[in-house]
């Protein structure tokens, strides 16, 4: 059996981005005291969710890789000895900005990254004003502990993603996260949102036979325009086993440190039992490649 412990860090954000990643380091200490060897935070986890307007300011709050906060979490990293999941504003290039997931190995070195390849325009999450969307594939990054089929909240809602990274090698699926309720929405479509969300990555892991770990942000962050009310993120940070069984799952209003142990040599029993790849017919799937399969 090949098991290893993993962290949770979901929490809420303040505007300082000294007190942010002071804070964040002190939940990843935690993590690491309760024995995790990777421990994954949530998505653009240093700042408030600045996409809920556009606002060319808001850019300035980017960095380069490596940068500062490369820097500050190679270093804790290395002095923790941990495999760490990390979510930044990536600078890329004047002009040129990534919404970009960094893996730090053991030893403090960048591992690798993923830039998000799903990008959304909803209302209170303009990311399409801030993001280009990822160009580096679905392909894992290869780790002390092993492959990690990284993505960022709206990728998970796509199962070609999920299922291309299975099939490059990953051994868990994860995905930062930074999703929340709108106010005026009925307490009955709040569960439904809710509910699709943790479905919809649990399907990924029954479909794929891997794990799934999704962290999420807590808490309610206004918005700076007035224009709504700002979003509640609703937290529910959860770990899902290769049959999509909940191995562990966060507080919706609360922040808190998860720390689950994982056993990811169970998934190759779970293919034995549920071949879902042997089945595939690779031969049939052409059409998946159209936008709509139009008559």
């Amino acid at each position: 059996m090949r098991t290893f412990r993993v962290g949770l860090v979901q929490q809420s954000v303040t505007a300082s981005l000294s007190e942010t990643k002071e804070k964040l380091a002190a939940n990843i200490k935690v993590c690491a005291t309760n024995g995790a060897q990777l421990v994954v935070l949530q998505e653009l986890h240093n700042t408030p969710y600045f996409c809920q307007v556009e606002d060319v300011n808001n850019f300035d709050l980017a960095e380069t890789i490596p940068g500062p906060s490369t820097d500050f979490f190679g270093k804790l990293a290395k002095k923790l000895g941990i495999v760490l999941v990390t979510s930044l504003f990536e600078k890329r290039a004047p002009g040129l900005y990534h919404n970009t997931a960094v893996v730090f190995d053991r030893d403090g070195s960048i591992a690798g990254k993923y830039r998000k390849m799903h990008i959304p325009d909803d209302p209170a999450y303009y990311e399409k004003f801030y993001f280009t969307p990822g160009d580096l594939g679905f392909k894992p990054i290869e780790t002390s502990l092993g492959k990690l089929g990284l993505m960022v909240c709206w990728d998970q809602w796509y199962p070609e993603g999920a299922r291309l990274m299975a099939l490059n090698g990953a051994e868990l699926l994860i995905f930062p996260t930074a999703i929340g309720w709108e106010s005026t929405d009925a307490p009955d479509e709040k569960q439904r949102q809710l509910d699709a969300w943790q479905v919809i990555m649990r399907g990924h892991a029954v479909a794929n036979g891997i794990p799934v770990i999704a962290v999420n942000r807590v808490g309610h962050e206004p918005d700076p325009s007035g224009q709504t009310n700002g979003i509640l993120f609703w937290g529910s940070s959860f770990v899902a086993g290769p049959q999509g069984e909940f191995l562990a799952i966060a507080t919706t209003d609360k922040d808190e440190n998860l720390v689950v142990n994982v056993d990811v040599e169970r998934s190759e029993q779970v293919r034995r039992w549920w071949p879902f790849l042997r089945d595939r017919r690779i031969d049939a799937y052409e059409g998946i490649l159209k936008r709509f399969c139009d008559k």
